[in-house]
């Protein structure tokens, strides 16, 4: 047990709409192992979504528990929900919300002190996460509005690792870039998971899917099937992507 990082046992989730209830995701059991780059798969609307809130903290189940590492965090109050999604999780989102009034250098800086205060550490380390994540320097003091989808998006994983999370969740961190910026964030996904970085990513994507050493397919709020892989090594792409599309057939996406 000591690789899983992340477990749910009889996971649900439902939403009252017009007097009904709608059961989205029903009595999940998930283990997520440490390092491991997890990707969740399903049609719209299957819950894979509500799932990758369920597991970090972001929304509360309506029955069953998750588990990070061995504690409840299904029993927490807001405000401790608050403080364990600073401490241990990263988040990139297909929208970037990265604030619209701050810098590059700013957005980073301002998540990274809310944990830590030395300034002076933060902004070092900030500044070697950007250049290794391709923002230069002519960059760093540009506003949101100043930058392309590609870049923001690579700042919004620089804000998302800033505070070494020990698991980065991602909702479609491709879906609103063009496709060499889609590359390069997954790209870097890549690297920083061969870093040790543990990843949970939903997507609908088979370039994204085709990243991950594990893939879950969500259909009608259930886990109905898993594909593991060896961790992506760029040589061995067109058989990984015949082995992927064939899962996914098999579970009729």
């Amino acid at each position: 047990m000591s690789d899983i990082i992340l477990r749910t046992e009889k996971l649900c989730k439902s939403f009252s709409t017009g007097g009904n209830q709608q059961h989205v995701l029903k009595n999940i059991d998930l283990e997520i192992r440490k390092g491991d780059f997890t990707i969740i798969m399903g049609s719209s609307g299957s819950g894979k979504s509500t799932l990758l809130y369920a597991l970090s903290g972001m929304d509360r189940p309506s029955l069953g528990k998750v588990e990070f590492q061995k504690r409840d965090i299904s029993k927490c109050t807001n405000d401790e929900l608050a403080v364990f999604r600073r401490d241990n999780c990263g988040f990139v989102f297909q929208s970037i919300y990265l604030l619209d009034n701050m810098s590059a250098l700013d957005n980073v800086l301002t998540s990274a002190l809310l944990k830590r205060k030395s300034k002076k550490e933060v902004l070092e380390e900030t500044k070697q996460l950007l250049k290794k994540v391709g923002i230069d320097e002519n960059s760093w003091n540009k506003f949101p509005s100043q930058m392309s989808g590609g870049e923001c998006q690579r700042v919004g994983i620089v804000r998302a690792l800033i505070n070494h999370p020990r698991i980065v969740f991602a909702d479609e961190p491709t879906g609103a870039l063009n496709s060499a910026s889609g590359q390069a964030v997954l790209n870097i996904l890549t690297e920083v998971n061969r870093e040790g970085q543990s990843l949970v990513v939903v997507t609908h994507d088979i370039k994204t899917a085709m990243r991950g050493n594990r893939i879950l397919y969500i259909k009608d709020g259930n886990i109905r099937g898993e594909l593991n892989l060896p961790f992506y090594e760029e040589q061995e792409t067109e058989k990984r992507r015949k082995e992927v599309q064939l899962f996914l057939e098999q579970m009729g996406w």
